[in-house]
């Protein structure tokens, strides 16, 4: 994103753009239309009008809130029982994800004659922010290879993910959807009388947010509101779900901060990376889509579920799209959020480490 100063002109081409693609995707009937809809709206229209579109990173991060506090709801104590329940089967589904990536980069830094360092970085499921803070602390890595291809790898999970759980292969058809859509926040108990609970909700979920961004907690601004809001949920203190409206603008504040990442003119071979990535970002996907069924086998898990479960992308998406289709979002948020942790605290240290034995191997060869 960029580091200059918003403009207004920018943020209203950006939210126009953003309205337009998510009532089209309505019309359309396709997946998720206020995410997805806003998201390749404010690709296209940034990569055809230059420096016009602009979007404020507070309005990304103000939608990560309203995730993190859905999230929270989901995260009754029964719900954290049952995930205490999965926590072996998370990290093992966890590492043979990060097996199968890396595995995927060896042959990608070959085709694409790329440093395996930056190919393993752009293959890693993690959060796009920590993967990129570590890709700029490692010597030697193409740090436009890593993000683009990491990019790439979050368009196509939240492009593809929708469509194959929202498809008969998982049971679901858009008819099936439109039958569940009512169990909105208005029949789901939402009234006036909870006002004064969502505003300290909403303090809290705030609060949470600023200080775990302060403390640089992973994914703060998602996972801060989550975690206070299931505290302050466990005591007893009900919170409100939201009106469906205010989830779809949501879902368009971080679409558009999502497609405006994407920066194709700044790449180099730009048909071999991009064909690259996309190819890697495809068999991440395979990866995800065999590891979700053998979770079915030995858990009592949907297909849904355990797809949205270990699809490669942010936790706010899968959560967003567990939300709308009605799968069990404890479960999702608790898998995406154990392979958050485990990225962000094990990965780093793992791979500065085969880094370094790489590099010492390296060179006493080159010595001999």
């Amino acid at each position: 994103m960029d580091k200059r100063p918003v403009r207004f002109p920018g943020i209203a081409y950006s939210l126009i753009a953003a309205v337009i693609g998510g009532i089209a995707f309505k019309l359309l009937h396709l997946p998720i239309p206020w995410l997805l809809g806003p998201m390749f709206a404010v690709l296209i229209g940034s990569n055809v009008f230059k420096g016009c579109f602009a979007w404020p990173g507070q309005f990304r991060n103000a939608g990560m809130i309203i995730v993190g506090y859905t999230i929270g709801l989901a995260m009754t104590a029964a719900a954290l029982k049952e995930m205490s329940y999965q926590l072996p089967w998370m990290l093992l589904m966890t590492l043979l994800l990060l097996l199968w990536c890396a595995g995927i980069a060896y042959p990608v830094s070959r085709l694409a004659e790329i440093d395996y360092k930056s190919s393993l970085l752009g293959s890693i499921p993690g959060g796009l922010t920590q993967v990129l803070v570590l890709a700029e602390e490692t010597d030697g890595v193409n740090l436009t290879v890593v993000t683009v291809t990491q990019v790439i790898r979050l368009i196509l999970i939240i492009t593809c993910v929708p469509l194959l759980v929202t498809s008969p292969l998982f049971g679901q058809t858009h008819e099936d959807l439109e039958a569940v859509a009512p169990l909105s926040a208005v029949s789901a108990g939402w009234d006036s009388g909870m006002i004064p609970n969502l505003l300290v909700y909403a303090l809290v979920s705030v609060g949470c947010a600023i200080l775990g961004n302060k403390i640089k907690f992973p994914t703060a601004f998602l996972l801060g509101p989550a975690i206070g809001t299931a505290v302050l949920q466990w005591t007893g203190f009900p919170g409100p779900p939201l009106p469906s409206f205010v989830l779809n603008a949501a879902q368009l504040l971080i679409g558009v901060h999502v497609g405006l990442m994407l920066k194709p003119g700044r790449l180099t071979h730009k048909v071999r990376t991009i064909s690259l990535a996309v190819g890697s970002g495809l068999l991440l996907m395979v990866g995800a889509l065999g590891l979700s069924v053998l979770l079915t086998k030995l858990q009592s898990v949907s297909a849904s579920t355990g797809l949205l479960s270990l699809a490669p992308g942010g936790m706010d998406q899968m959560g967003i799209i567990a939300h709308e289709i009605h799968a069990d979002l404890s479960i999702v948020a608790g898998y995406q959020l154990f392979r958050t942790f485990f990225i962000f605290f094990a990965v780093p240290p793992l791979l500065k480490a085969m880094f370094r034995y790489h590099s010492k191997l390296t060179k006493r060869r080159e010595t001999q």
